[in-house]
Order: C-alpha cells, then sequence, then structure tokens
C-alpha cells in the first residue's frame, strides 16, 4: 500500500523511525542502534525524506542487507512522489554547493594537469566541504601522513649510463594477474561523496590503463555494480574489513568470491576508529559557513554520549577487534580459495609473522596516516625489511601504500624490493575532479614518470632495479634558487 508523507511524518522518534529513500518507506526502528554511524544521523531525518545524505555514502543494496522485508514499508503514493520532485527542484543550493559549481566550471582542462599534486589541488577546489575533509583528513597531529610522502625524499638513486633503454618495459604482475604498471588502485571508500558515479569511474579508469582496483569493504556503490562497471577479464581485488560477526564476515567474503574479485587484502590496522580531527570538524564548519558566522556560546552537559567519529570513523565500529594470527588467518583461508594478503603491516616483526602464517602477501601500510599517529613511514619499514630480513621478500609479495606522488617513489620502493605501490587518495582526487578521464589520466602521468626513471637510470625493466640503485640519506635537499 503506498503511503503519504503525512503518515511518515508520524513516525519521527526514537520509539517509531521511519524514513524516505528514493520514494520507498522503511521502518529503521530497530535499526538505529546498529547504525554503524550511530542513531543520531538517522534521527535527523526521521518521518522525512533521507535521500540527499543517503545516496553519496550507501551503496545501493545496503538497505537489502541490513533490513529485512518486513521493514520496507512499500513506495510513497503519487502525490507525494510529485511533492518530493518538486521539493527537490526548488531546494536552494547551500553556499558549499555553490562553490563547488564554480570551481568545476573553472578547472583547467584535464591536458593542463601535469603531476598528481596538480589533480589533488583541482581536486581540492572542486570537492565539497564533506568530500574533501572525508578524504584530506588523517590522524590527530597528521604526522604520519606528511611523514609517508618525506620518507621518499631520503633516498636517492645511483643512476647507471651507457645502458640500451630504447625499450622500456614497466609490466609486472601481481598475485599472477598482469599489470601495466607496478601500481594498483589501494581500497578507498566512499568515492560518490566525490562523483556521482564513484567507484565505477576508478573501474572503467583502471581497465584502460591496464592497472589493478582494490575495491574497499565500504564503497558507495555495492561489489556487484562495481564488478558490472569492470571490462572484460579485468582483475579486481577486494580489501576485506572483517566484521565482529564471523557470520557476516564470511558472507561478505563469499560474495565477492561469487562475483569475480581475485584476492582478499585483510585490514588489520582500522580495529578501532581513530580521532581524525579535520573529518569531525566538517559539519560544525559547514554549518558555520551557512549561518555566515560563529553562534553564541551554550553550555552543554557532559553526558560522554557522543562519540564525534566523523564520516571515516563510523566506518568500523562493528569491525573484529579481536583478530589474531593463530585465528583469523586460518578462518580466512577457510572460508576462501582466494590468495590472502595482510594489509596494515607496519613493523618487521610482523612481516616475519605474516609469513609464518603463510599469507601470500604482505602491505606494508599505516592506512595512509589515518589510523595511528607517528606510526612508521611504510618505506621506511621496507628499508629496514630489505637490511634485517631480505628472505622475506622471496617468500611473499610485499607492496606498500602511502606518500606515494611520482614515479620515481614508485622506483624507489620497487628497488628496495616491492613488488608494486599502492595509491589511494590520488585515485579519489581525480575521479572527483574528472571523472574516468581523471583516472586514465593519472595513471598515464604515473607511466611517463616511471618510464621515465628507469630509463635515466639505465635499467628496460623492472628486474634490473636492485636496492644498490637507491642510497638512504639522513640529510635532508634544500630547494633553492640562487
Amino acid at each position: 500500500m503506498a503511503l503519504t508523507l503525512q503518515q511518515v511524518a508520524e513516525h519521527n522518534s526514537a520509539k517509531s523511525c521511519w524514513v524516505i529513500i528514493n520514494n520507498k518507506v522503511y521502518d529503521v526502528t530497530e535499526f538505529l542502534q546498529e547504525h554503524p554511524g550511530g542513531p543520531d544521523i538517522i534521527l535527523k531525518y526521521a518521518g522525512r525524506d533521507a535521500t540527499q545524505v543517503y545516496e553519496p555514502i550507501h551503496p545501493r543494496d545496503a538497505l537489502d542487507k541490513n533490513l529485512p522485508p518486513s521493514k520496507h514499508l512499500g513506495p510513497v503514493d503519487a502525490q507525494s512522489a510529485d511533492a518530493l520532485k518538486d521539493a527537490k527542484a526548488s531546494r536552494k543550493q547551500t553556499k558549499d554547493e555553490i562553490r563547488s559549481a564554480e570551481a568545476h566550471r573553472w578547472k583547467p582542462p584535464l591536458s593542463h594537469i601535469l603531476s598528481l599534486h596538480d589533480m589533488e589541488e583541482v581536486a581540492l577546489k572542486v570537492l565539497s566541504h564533506k568530500a574533501r575533509t572525508y578524504y584530506s583528513s588523517s590522524a590527530e597531529d597528521e604526522v604520519s601522513y606528511y611523514s609517508n610522502a618525506q620518507a621518499f625524499t631520503r633516498f636517492f638513486f645511483h643512476a647507471r649510463i651507457l645502458r640500451p633503454v630504447s625499450h622500456c618495459d614497466p609490466s609486472t604482475t601481481i598475485l599472477g594477474h598482469p599489470s601495466a604498471l607496478p601500481i594498483f588502485v589501494s581500497g578507498a571508500g566512499l568515492a560518490r561523496l566525490g562523483h556521482p558515479l564513484g567507484e565505477a569511474n576508478i573501474t572503467r579508469g583502471c581497465a584502460s590503463g591496464g592497472i589493478i582496483q582494490m575495491v574497499s569493504s565500504s564503497p558507495s556503490l555495492s561489489y556487484a555494480e562495481i564488478m558490472d562497471a569492470a571490462a572484460p577479464g579485468q582483475t579486481l581485488f577486494f580489501q576485506l574489513y572483517k566484521n565482529k560477526d564471523d557470520a557476516v564476515a564470511e558472507k561478505r567474503v563469499r560474495e565477492v568470491e561469487r562475483l569475480g574479485y581475485k584476492a582478499i587484502f585483510l585490514t588489520v590496522d582500522a580495529v578501532v576508529p581513530s580521532k581524525r580531527e579535520r573529518d569531525i570538524r566538517s559539519a560544525w564548519d559547514l554549518e558555520e559557513e551557512e549561518r555566515g558566522g560563529p553562534i553564541e556560546y551554550v553550555e552543554e552537559p557532559q553526558d560522554g554520549t557522543a562519540h564525534g567519529w566523523g564520516a571515516g570513523g563510523a566506518l568500523v565500529l562493528n569491525d573484529d577487534k579481536d583478530m589474531t594470527w593463530e585465528k583469523t588467518i586460518p578462518w580466512l583461508r577457510s572460508v576462501t580459495k582466494l590468495p590472502v594478503v595482510v594489509k596494515g603491516i607496519q613493523c618487521v616483526e610482523d612481516a616475519l609473522l605474516a609469513v609464518e602464517a603463510g599469507v601470500d602477501g604482505i602491505l606494508l601500510s599505516n592506512h595512509g596516516g589515518r589510523q595511528l599517529d607517528y606510526a612508521l613511514p611504510p618505506l621506511e619499514v621496507l628499508y629496514r625489511l630489505r637490511r634485517r630480513h631480505p628472505e622475506v621478500l622471496s617468500k611473499v609479495e610485499v607492496y606498500l601504500d602511502g606518500g606515494v606522488r611520482r614515479g620515481t617513489d614508485v622506483i624507489k620502493a620497487v628497488c628496495l624490493g616491492a613488488t608494486a605501490v599502492g595509491l589511494g587518495r590520488p585515485f579519489l582526487y581525480a575521479q572527483s575532479a574528472y571523472g574516468a578521464a581523471g583516472v586514465k589520466r593519472i595513471i598515464h602521468i604515473l607511466e611517463s614518470e616511471i618510464v621515465t626513471a628507469m630509463r635515466l637510470m639505465g635499467v628496460s625493466s623492472l628486474k634490473d632495479l636492485t636496492p644498490a640503485m637507491v642510497e638512504r640519506v639522513d640529510w635532508q635537499p634544500v630547494r633553492a634558487r640562487l
């Protein structure tokens, strides 16, 4: 039976909470306390249409997966649907929306984007405030975030000369799957915050560029929709945030295996939400912008109930906090035949334990500086692994992500033994600013930088890159013009 807006509006409390999503009515009363972001955000739209805030951060199948059929109450009636359509058409744009639209209007042509830094600069202008703060924010003082990139400046090349490099091949394989470059898209969620097509832009751009995409556990498209966007034979990996309920986690693993994903990257460095202050502060900043200034101070009750996690923290609240080498890896092996990679190794000791556990690969990562601040930069972990236990690099495939912005960064990691490196934020920025074409553009930029660096180092294939070709220095370069 079709429902009216008046009928829905009567259910506007925690005792009875209905919402409208795309002209369909859902009873989310029993789901309030289970919602990863807490009940407050849902109650804000209780008895009303929540489509605008729901769509950019939820896959289309989220309601089917999280609500039983009895809570799908049916469509709104035709008159109500027309009223919602009219309300949407007449809604006044916010100041942030106007700013973003103007930035898109005046962004440079794609041919003028010469580096990943250029792409990031454009993206930070065109993104909504919410998307910008979610994508760019890192933990606490953001020391790890900036150190990840700075670590690459401590490594210099020993280039060789007078070697034939007219033919230069930067291709490789990752877990047996071909890749045109020693790079891949590292898992990064909520791509539709930046562009309506979201993760599908990244998938299509990767198909054009011949590289592999790792899909986040928390995308804004469904796992099936992302796979549907893939080209025939295209390789997709899956980043697993393991739910504390083994049955829920197993269902997710079996779903992506059935859909055709080719590997599981088990994320182990995000067992609790971190304090990403820019992300947390985002909503307050937007409210102040719309008001045109601050509000008068009012004393607040200090009851300790507000978690203040922001968009990022809410995504991991239901994750397993008790994973272990002895329990979790065997469990994952028991529910899938796919290769297993541990994502989030932050020290040499855990790299050794991963090898003992029999995984297929390890991804050295501190979550792009978004989890534990002052976690060591992944390149430094790779350097220590190379010096102290180089045998690990021949037993499992080793990858890193965090701070990679240049082709020379990629080459340094490969010299030290990495099979490939991952990039997360750059692909979110690229698809947000220019869609799939932006993704294709930064792949082309990285390819050009990688091949140029290889030729200038005197190598024609990745296997020719060796540890002897890089040196770690204790001094820092000073950029100055005399």
